[in-house]
Order: C-alpha cells, then sequence, then structure tokens
C-alpha cells in the first residue's frame, strides 16, 4: 500500500512497480482485455499497455516490430544513446503524447491508447491507435430528407468531429476536449466558432460541465443535459438534438456551441429555443416558398397535437357554442360511456402501442399496428366502448405529434394536451383558458443558458418571427440570430 501511495502522481522509475500498480490498481492479471507486453531492447527493460477490443491490433504489430528492429542496429546507433529518446524518435505514429503521472496513463490506456514505458525514464509515451467498435455513418432514422447528404453521427466522437469539420473548414472551428464522469470519464467535446460564438455562452458551457460530479454517463447525452440546464421535472426539451452533421454545421454557422458526447449519436445544440425545435432540415432542401408552406403545415399539425381535442371536447361538453353551419361536430347518439373516459381510454391505447411499437421486432411491428388500428379499434367502437368521432380527432392528433421535428417536444405537447383534456372536462370554457394561460406563462418563464424559450414571441421581435413564419432564401438571410449575441453578427 505504501508502494501504491508513492507513485499515485508520479510514474516510477522501476517497472516492477508499475507493473505492481497495474495489478492491484487497474486490474492487470484479472481483466482479460487488458494486457501487458514485456519486451527488452539493448538490455532495457520496456513495457507496453494496451486494452484489446479498443486498439487496432494492426498498429500494435507495426509498433513492436519498429521498436524490437532497434536492436538490429545496436551495432550502427552509439551504445550509450538514451532509450527513451531512441523509443520516442523511432516511433512514427502522428499522435504520440507523453504523460508523467500513473493517473493520466491509465485513463488514457482505458480510453484504448496504449502505453510505452521505458525502463528508468519515469515517462510514459502515449500512442493514439484506437479502433473503437460501432457503425459507418448513415442517414438518422428520425431526421431523413428527400434530397441531401446521407451521412449522420454515430457512436464516435472523433467521427462525429471530422464530419463537422468536412463541412467548416475555418481555423477558427474549435473542439475543446474534456472528461466527465469519476468512473466512466467519458469525453465531451465543445465545439463552437471562434469569432461568432459568444465567448460568454462558451464559458458558461464549459463550466457547467466541469461542474458535472456523476460516476458516469452511462445515458450519454441525456444526463449531460439534465446537469448542464437543470431541466429536474420541466417535460420540454431546452437543448435540441440532432443526428445530422449539415445541421450541426449550420447551427455553428448562427453561434450555437455544440456538445458531443462519446458513445451518443445525438449531438446537442444550446442554446434552443421553441422554435428551433419545429424546424427541419427539409424546409431548406427546397425552394424558400415550399419550405415556407412545409414549414406552416407543420405548425398546423403541432397546434393540432396541442389543441384539437380539448376544442372538440369544449364543443361536445358546450354544443350551443358551434355556430350552425358546425353543429354535426361531436357524436350524434347518445354513448354509455362518458366522451372523456372515452378521449382517456383511446390516448392510453395509442401511448400502449407507440410504447409497445419500440419493444417489438421489426418484422412484427407492422402486424402489430394493424392489429392496433384494425382490430382493437373497430372492436372498440362496435361493443360501444368508443365513438368513431373520438379515434378519428385522436389519430390527427398522433399524426401531428408525429409530425414534430422534435421528438421530445412533441411527447411534450402531448403530455401538456392530456392536463388540457382534464382541465376542459372539469371547468369547461374557463378551463381551457385557464390551461392555456397556463401553458404560456411556463415555457415564457423558461431559460436555456439566459435564453428565453419562447423568443421571438415572448420577448417580442416582429422581425425574428417573421423569419420563423417565412422561410426566407439564403442569399438575403445576412443576419445571425440576435439572441445568441455572436459577436461576429453578419453572416
Amino acid at each position: 500500500m505504501d508502494i501504491l501511495t508513492e507513485i499515485k502522481t508520479k510514474i516510477p522509475a522501476d517497472l516492477a512497480k508499475v507493473k505492481r500498480y497495474m495489478e492491484n490498481r487497474v486490474g492487470l492479471g484479472v481483466s482479460f482485455d487488458l494486457g501487458v507486453r514485456e519486451i527488452t531492447l539493448r538490455d532495457v527493460p520496456i513495457q507496453i499497455y494496451y486494452v484489446n477490443g479498443l486498439c487496432d491490433t494492426a498498429y500494435i504489430i507495426e509498433i513492436m516490430e519498429t521498436l524490437v528492429a532497434i536492436n538490429e542496429f545496436e551495432g550502427i546507433e552509439h551504445p550509450n544513446s538514451d532509450m527513451y529518446a531512441l523509443v520516442k524518435n523511432r516511433l512514427v505514429q502522428q499522435s504520440v503524447d507523453v504523460k508523467q503521472t500513473m493517473d493520466e496513463m491509465v485513463d488514457q490506456v482505458l480510453s484504448g491508447l496504449i502505453a510505452i514505458i521505458v525502463d528508468d525514464s519515469q515517462k510514459a509515451l502515449i500512442i493514439d491507435v484506437r479502433s473503437y467498435p460501432g457503425r459507418t455513418p448513415q442517414e438518422p432514422d428520425t431526421e431523413r430528407i428527400t434530397r441531401g447528404a446521407r451521412d449522420g453521427y454515430v457512436e464516435n466522437i472523433i467521427v462525429n468531429t471530422a464530419l463537422t469539420r468536412r463541412r467548416i473548414r475555418d481555423e477558427r472551428l474549435r473542439f475543446e476536449i474534456m472528461r466527465v464522469g469519476e468512473r466512466s470519464k467519458t469525453d465531451i467535446a465543445i465545439g463552437y466558432i471562434e469569432g461568432i460564438a459568444n465567448p460568454h455562452l462558451v464559458e458558461i458551457v464549459k463550466n457547467e460541465l466541469e461542474c458535472i460530479k456523476v460516476d458516469g454517463l452511462t445515458m450519454a447525452e441525456k444526463t449531460v443535459e439534465e446537469f448542464l440546464v437543470k431541466q429536474n421535472y420541466n417535460p420540454y426539451p431546452l437543448v435540441r438534438y440532432t443526428e445530422r452533421a449539415d445541421v450541426g454545421a449550420n447551427h455553428l454557422l448562427e453561434g450555437h456551441v455544440l456538445i458531443f458526447v462519446d458513445t451518443s449519436p445525438s449531438i446537442m445544440i444550446a442554446p434552443t429555443t421553441f422554435f428551433h425545435h419545429v424546424q427541419h432540415a427539409e424546409e431548406y432542401r427546397q425552394s424558400a416558398s415550399v419550405g415556407t408552406i412545409i414549414r406552416w403545415f407543420r405548425f398546423l399539425g403541432i397546434f393540432s397535437s396541442l389543441f384539437l381535442i380539448p376544442l372538440w371536447l369544449l364543443f361536445v361538453l358546450e354544443p350551443h357554442l358551434l355556430p350552425k353551419s358546425l353543429e354535426f361536430i361531436g357524436p350524434s347518439d347518445n354513448n354509455h360511456v362518458h366522451i372523456l373516459v372515452q378521449i382517456a381510454f383511446a390516448e392510453v391505447g395509442i401511448e400502449l402501442l407507440r410504447i409497445a411499437s419500440i419493444h417489438t421486432p421489426a418484422p412484427l411491428s407492422s402486424a402489430m399496428g394493424l392489429i392496433a388500428a384494425v382490430l382493437i379499434g373497430q372492436i372498440a367502437i362496435d361493443v360501444g366502448w368508443l365513438v368513431p368521432e373520438v379515434l378519428f380527432y385522436i389519430s390527427i392528433a398522433t399524426i401531428g405529434s408525429f409530425a414534430t421535428p422534435s421528438l421530445e417536444l412533441g411527447l411534450a405537447n402531448k403530455y401538456v394536451r392530456y392536463v388540457l383534456l382534464l382541465m376542459t372536462g372539469a371547468f369547461h370554457v374557463p378551463g381551457l383558458i385557464i390551461g392555456s394561460t397556463l401553458f404560456v406563462l411556463f415555457l415564457s418563464h423558461l431559460n436555456t443558458l439566459s435564453t428565453p424559450y419562447l423568443w421571438p414571441f415572448i420577448p417580442f421581435s416582429p422581425k425574428a418571427l417573421w423569419r420563423i413564419i417565412i422561410r426566407r432564401p439564403v442569399p438575403v438571410s445576412h443576419f445571425r440570430p440576435r439572441i445568441l449575441h455572436p459577436i461576429d453578427r453578419k453572416k
């Protein structure tokens, strides 16, 4: 134990002590994937530490061949050459770092790099030979477009930053990396463009990430979000997620900060407002006029997912509010089940169907949807549990939820709809008005990294709101969003 205490900071000169440390603290000899290769170069012991599965074996073999070749030139090179300098000079890899503490060396080894330690040098040469298991970039399922790039972010942070840098070849693009998690030591990179992004915003994000104290980030970006924006029980997303590299690059150019979390294909965009979550890349892959119409239809779908069913319930409960031309709205015959109970029954069924579709194997998902839509729905109507209008309006509201680009926003709107339904069913007109007012007040009081959530609606900015309603052509969009306080506002 005394030896471990002594070498907690410095790498010992004696390699036997290094190996003992790795056995007692890191699990060398117990964990099958942690290995060490010991060789001798001109009577000088050398140790190479690695983790199987995270390293590219071909690179390790190449390094070994390079080092062993030192013995072949023993008569040519000076016999008293410093072995550490000789080994370092022979390494031709592009990424070679030097660590002088055991903690730093172990962190690098467990991240997939290899450590080469020369006897009596008290230094470790860290070489990047990582080869993480993962998939190739492909189009994300939740952000499909008809035309455009088909690559997307993956679970490898190195690939993700490379995909972003491929689209922005600016020398001022920065990716600052840090490690979060006392045990997981997960890599997190902060991406921004120096000279555009607000330095105060970048500093806030960095400070919030450095203050995260948790064992590990097994849920990756979602855990980071809860620490970063203090979401608690608020259902509304305070950061935007994307798996598209073009979307991430576009937000960088606007002055946003991107947060890359290793092992996650979802990149966080901060800060964002409510209206950032209702835009989609498809709008910018079409002409400005077509993109505007698509946006309007999307707004209509989001509105229907929130207010369509509460409004219909209000007209059923208060039929005198309907003009004569719309008197056909509402069930035509008396049903034994209260209309609010029917809506609750249908809403629960739809939500269970959504949850079940996530856990259902792909070959069976179509059959499950057919059974739920045709058999269960029709039987519920025939038995008398539901009237056809309930299923009709709930189907429209559900389609509106799926039309919402942000999955998190769609789910949040659905749960707010449940609250509006309860208040409308209990208090009729006052319930819907009070519920809607409280909903707007709740959103207006939200702030994400000092950014008002309902901007540009609250606080009101007519020009910015017009740019949300109308998709402007890129050649006439000369300025970055004012709410981000970019250093260079002009594009």
